[in-house]
């Protein structure tokens, strides 16, 4: 064998073994490509796509400490210095369906109160589809007309309930015409009394709200209605906005179909000697707001009752950063009916996000 063919021999031998390398070697994967956060717009600012979903979420809640001296809604309150903490934690989800948006809203509070354990509440848990909403909200007898003034103690004087589980249907015409109309949970069950004692710890009937409005420009009015089943009696409120540029304003009346009752819409939020003490006939409501400049308001409220209880609060509303409010709040409440009276006033810090 010569030198010739032993080189082209020992080449082929190379080129074959290389060969068999290439096609046992290893190639790596390609990595899989990350899915970021997707901003959803849709539903408003803060919303953002669930990963691998097409479900919206949108996280939010507030942090709040505050101290308090005595209490408006009790002339027998001899508090010192009562300091309060609550966190609030808020979860909305919205979709896409051919019947509009399904959205959830789910809002968990915590308060802890000097010298007390720590509170959970369910505040809110509600499912809402084409205008109708399941679950637990507030009353829309204080929704639907936007509650009361902008003060801290703005329902020593009962503008409605609170927290029940409701099916409610809401209608936005589009033109500044809404309305809305909501059967409401009673207190029912076991040993449940109504609003003056009465038995209904088997009764089924819900309560019924029923409400309309309009708004044009800077004005709007407003009307809601509440029937308590369980007392057989209600109430209807009125309430007129107005905005001026320089401030702004409103007017809210209350008609009680029984003054000598309360009902679950014409009730009291009295406590001590001032418990169980309602409107009357009747009720009013008035305050307005006034900003001072871009970081600063100013607010007050007036109420006033058939039964002649006179509620004053008014603060400063302060915005020193972006999501974080300061609030100094003095209260004043006559309960002339018993010849009493109390001064009460609140420091509070906010951070919502």
């Amino acid at each position: 064998m010569n030198i010739k063919s032993l080189l082209l021999g020992s080449a082929a031998a190379l080129a074959a073994v290389s060969g068999a390398h290439a096609a046992d070697a290893i190639v790596a994967a390609e990595p899989e490509p990350l899915e970021y956060v997707r901003i959803c717009d849709a539903y408003g600012a803060g919303y953002f796509f669930i990963p691998g979903t097409e479900t919206c979420l949108k996280i939010g809640g507030k942090v709040r400490t505050e101290g308090q001296w005595y209490d408006a809604y009790n002339p027998n309150s001899r508090l010192g210095t009562l300091w309060h903490t609550r966190a609030e934690l808020r979860l909305a989800t919205a979709s896409d369906t051919e019947y509009g948006p399904l959205k959830t809203n789910t809002e968990i509070r915590w308060d802890w109160n000097d010298g007390n354990s720590t509170k959970t509440n369910l505040l809110h848990a509600s499912i809402s589809l084409g205008g109708f909403t399941v679950g637990k909200e507030d009353s829309e007898f204080n929704v639907f007309t936007g509650y009361a003034g902008d003060v801290i103690n703005d329902d020593v004087v009962y503008d409605g309930p609170y927290e029940l589980n409701q099916i409610t249907y809401n209608y936005d015409a589009g033109n500044g015409f809404t309305a809305v109309i909501s059967l409401e949970d009673t207190n029912s069950g076991t040993g449940a009394t109504g609003s003056n004692g009465e038995d209904s710890s088997d009764h089924y009937a819900p309560d019924v709200v029923a409400g309309v409005g309009f708004k044009s420009g800077a004005w709007g009015f407003k009307v809601v209605g509440g029937y308590d089943s369980i007392v057989e009696e209600g109430a209807i409120k009125a309430r007129v906005d107005a905005d001026f540029g320089a401030f702004s304003a409103f007017l809210m009346g209350g008609w009680n179909t029984d003054g000598d009752k309360l009902n679950k819409y014409a009730g009291s939020n009295g406590a001590g000697d001032a418990a169980g003490i309602g409107w009357g006939d009747w009720a009013l409501w008035g305050g307005a707001s006034v900003p001072i400049n871009e970081k600063l308001k100013w607010n007050v409220q007036l109420a006033y009752t058939d039964s002649k209880i006179f509620a004053a609060t008014t603060n400063l509303t302060w915005n020193p950063v972006k999501n974080l409010t300061v609030r100094p709040e003095v209260s004043y409440t006559n309960w002339d009916s018993i010849n009493q009276d109390q001064w009460s006033g609140i420091l509070r810090f906010e951070r919502a996000f």
